[in-house]
């Protein structure tokens, strides 16, 4: 009986076929390649069975594709010379950030770090969420930078271009490492996940809130879970992320959702994420339109074939509108504007309508009416104890 995955006899091969478990559909080479490939197809299938497209699957299905290798995560560790990263981009909110992973497992189609794996020798593609780098001594290098007079105390994200919580943080679990050493020095943080595995350290977070130390955001791109599942494969489900939601605010912790990114004709349901998000507790929010810097905007375009191809080319239209690009533009294959005004939010009709929407269920759900802020006075005087030492130690 011949199985339903199977291509029929004589059909050339879809080389932008889904991966069980995985984002990206291709190991795409890096912009920094001295060679390029292209794969061809000449008719001459191998014997195996080949994979073959099915419909959006339903909630209950497991494996959406047949014949395909598996692609397994393979974890390195690096020794790092430093933790804190500065940044001055005026459309974040946050100076420094802390990024304990290089890659991230959770392989979410849309991720704008992709690209930073192009500097490691490695594809943005399957290489970013299959062989990933742990920095193993991050948080001594952590606690040593901002103990040292020269460190400006500023605001500052763990997980901003990985994942903290990925699933290889069970093992290694280097975020926590870091969370212990920031509440040492009583350092203010937040931290951004999309996986349900922050509840493990609720202990130390809810103790950094409990002195206004901390806050957590929960990234829900879109609550339905089918979707969820092709765009963040190894992400936790919306459902338990709404959990989680409840589980941090419980223990006094405050949390605000993403809703990021905004795709359009993708993520229809930014309203009801919200709803949900400050259902469960979340009292503030905020978005971003997809961005598709360097190989992010092939690796989309293919993920787009592989999943939607009937609406791919208009998916790709309204993005270009709500960047604002130029006719010209869309001739050189440009999708994104990543000047420091309209990369996050875009620019234009449809920029506008999303922002419209996105203010309105804020309005109507009460979120965002105040701001988090974070208190120094205990990082202050954790300094001033320290210098108190150290001029003790110099009379002897």
């Amino acid at each position: 009986m011949p199985n339903p995955h199977d291509a029929p006899p004589g059909t050339p091969r879809n080389p932008l076929a889904a991966i069980k478990g995985r984002g990206a559909v291709s190991q795409l080479q890096h912009r920094f390649a001295s060679d390029t490939r292209e794969p061809l197809d000449d008719g001459w299938a191998p014997l195996q069975r080949q994979a073959w497209p099915q419909a959006l699957p339903s909630d209950d299905d497991e494996i959406w594709w047949a014949g395909q290798p598996a692609w397994q995560t393979q974890v390195r560790s690096e020794q790092v010379r430093s933790a804190v990263q500065k940044n001055d981009s005026p459309d974040i909110y946050f100076d420094h950030s802390v990024n304990p992973y290089r890659g991230c497992e959770h392989g979410c189609i849309y991720c704008y770090a992709r690209p930073y794996h192009s500097y490691l020798n490695l594809s943005p593609g399957l290489d970013f969420e299959t062989r990933l780098v742990a920095k193993t001594n991050i948080a001594e290098v952590l606690a040593a930078e901002i103990a040292k007079p020269s460190y400006q105390p500023a605001s500052l994200n763990i997980g901003s271009a990985t994942d903290c919580y990925q699933p290889i943080e069970r093992e290694w679990q280097l975020t926590r490492h870091i969370i212990e050493a920031l509440n040492r020095a009583a350092h203010p943080f937040s931290l951004i996940t999309k996986s349900s595995g922050v509840e493990r350290d609720i202990d130390l977070i809810a103790a950094a809130a409990l002195h206004k130390r901390a806050a957590v955001y929960i990234t829900i791109t879109s609550l339905d879970r089918r979707l969820a599942r092709l765009l963040e494969p190894r992400a936790a489900a919306p459902h338990r992320r709404l959990q989680t939601i409840r589980t941090l605010v419980q223990a006094g912790i405050p949390v605000g959702v993403s809703v990021a990114p905004q795709i359009p004709f993708i993520t229809e349901d930014m309203e009801q994420v919200l709803q949900a998000a400050r259902d469960a507790g979340a009292t503030s929010a905020f978005y971003t339109m997809l961005r598709l810097p360097w190989e992010l905007n092939t690796l989309f375009q293919q993920w787009l074939q592989a999943h939607f191809p009937d609406r791919a080319v208009r998916i790709m239209q309204r993005i270009r509108d709500a960047h604002g690009i130029s006719d010209i533009d869309r001739l050189h294959g440009k999708s994104y504007d990543s000047s420091f005004a309209n990369r996050m939010k875009g620019q234009g009709l449809w920029a506008d309508l999303i922002r419209q929407r996105f203010e309105k269920a804020c309005r109507r759900l009460g979120l965002n009416r105040e701001r988090t802020v974070l208190e120094w006075d205990g990082f202050e005087s954790w300094r001033q104890s320290l210098r108190a030492d150290s001029r003790q130690q110099s009379l002897f």
